[in-house]
C-alpha cells in the first residue's frame, strides 16, 4: 500500500494556518456528532477540556501563537482519528481530513509527515520521555526501574481522563493492529523507542552501541513498554478504571519488570567495568604524561 507522505521543510512552518480559539472545538463537536453521536461527543468534550487544562498548569508559559499551534495540530489529529474509527483508515484521505477541519492539505503536512502520524501523534514525545528517563536515572535506580517510572508517568494522565473516554482504547488500539498501515508504524515506532535507549545504554555504559549487550538490553527495557498496553486493554475490557485500572497495570508491569531483572543487572556491571576500564587508562595516561619524559616540551625548549 502506498503511503501519504511528504517531507517537511523548516521554513514551510511560517505558512501554518491557525485554527483560531474555539473555531477547532466546534468543528471537532460538530465531526464527532456525525460521526458517534452526541452522547460521545460530550464525553470527548469534557476530556479535551481536562486534557487542556492539565497542559496549561504543567506549561504556565506557553505563547499565544505557540498555543494555537499546539491546538491545531490536536485538532487536525482529532478529526483524523475519529474519521478513520468510523470509517476505516484506508477509507479516508488526507484531503479529506484537511478539508473538514478546514485547512489546506499543506497545512496538515506542515504537523504530521504521514497520514500514519495523525494518529500516532505522540511518538516524538514518548520517545523524548524514555530518553529523559534514563538519562535522568539516579545512580542507585535500575535500568528497569528508570523505565517503569517513565510508564507511571505516563499513565497519570488517565487520571484526568474520563472513563468513558478510557473505554475507547482497545477500539483505537485494535484499530491500529488492524491496519496494515498503522501495524507497520507501530512497529517503526517501537523500532525507535530501541534505538534511543540503546544509544542511551551505550552513552552511559561507555560501551559501542553496536555490542550485543546493549542491544538486547534495549529492546528488553522497550518490551515492558507493550506489557503496559497490553494490560491496559486486558484491564479496561476487565472494567477496571481510576485508581484500580492504574494500579493493576502498574502489577502487570512490575512483574514483567522484576523477571528482567537478572539479566540486566549482568548489563549493569559490564557497564561499571566499562566505566572502571576507561577510568583506569585516564589515570595511565595522565600518570604517563606526569613523568618527566612525557611532559611536553615547554615553549623555548
Amino acid at each position: 500500500m502506498d503511503r501519504e507522505i511528504r517531507p517537511i521543510g523548516p521554513e514551510e512552518h511560517a505558512g501554518d494556518e491557525l485554527l483560531a480559539e474555539p473555531h477547532g472545538d466546534e468543528i471537532l463537536d460538530r465531526l464527532i456528532v456525525e460521526e458517534m453521536g452526541e452522547e460521545i461527543a460530550a464525553t470527548m468534550r469534557r476530556a479535551r477540556g481536562a486534557e487542556e487544562a492539565r497542559y496549561r498548569r504543567e506549561h504556565p508559559d506557553e505563547g499565544l501563537r505557540d498555543r494555537k499551534r499546539r491546538l491545531t495540530r490536536q485538532t487536525i489529529s482529532d478529526a483524523a482519528t475519529t474519521m478513520f474509527a468510523t470509517r476505516g483508515f484506508d477509507n479516508v484521505t488526507v484531503s479529506e481530513v484537511a478539508a473538514r477541519v478546514g485547512v489546506s492539505e499543506k497545512t496538515i503536512y506542515n504537523y504530521f509527515p504521514t497520514k500514519e502520524s495523525m494518529v500516532l501523534d505522540t511518538a516524538d514525545d514518548a520517545l523524548a520521555d524514555m530518553a529523559r528517563a534514563l538519562r535522568e536515572r539516579r545512580p542507585d535506580e535500575s535500568l528497569t526501574d528508570a523505565v517503569l517510572r517513565a510508564l507511571e508517568s505516563d499513565m497519570r494522565r488517565f487520571d484526568e481522563v474520563s472513563d468513558d473516554l478510557i473505554a475507547f482504547l482497545p477500539m483505537f488500539v485494535k484499530m491500529i493492529e488492524t491496519t496494515a498501515a498503522l501495524r507497520a508504524a507501530w512497529l517503526d515506532l517501537y523500532d525507535r523507542l530501541a534505538e534511543v535507549v540503546r544509544e542511551e545504554l551505550a552513552i552511559q555504559a561507555g560501551v559501542d552501541p553496536r555490542d550485543p549487550e546493549v542491544a538486547v538490553a534495549g529492546r528488553a527495557l522497550v518490551g515492558l513498554v507493550q506489557v503496559a498496553l497490553e494490560s491496559q486493554v486486558r484491564w479496561v475490557e476487565e472494567g477496571l478504571r481510576g485508581e484500580a485500572l492504574r494500579s493493576a497495570v502498574s502489577s502487570d508491569v512490575n512483574r514483567a519488570a522484576r523477571l528482567l531483572e537478572t539479566g540486566l543487572w549482568s548489563f549493569e556491571l559490564l557497564a561499571r567495568g566499562a566505566r572502571a576500564a576507561n577510568q583506569a587508562r585516564e589515570l595511565a595516561q595522565a600518570a604517563e604524561q606526569a613523568r618527566p619524559g612525557g611532559l611536553s616540551a615547554a615553549p623555548g625548549a
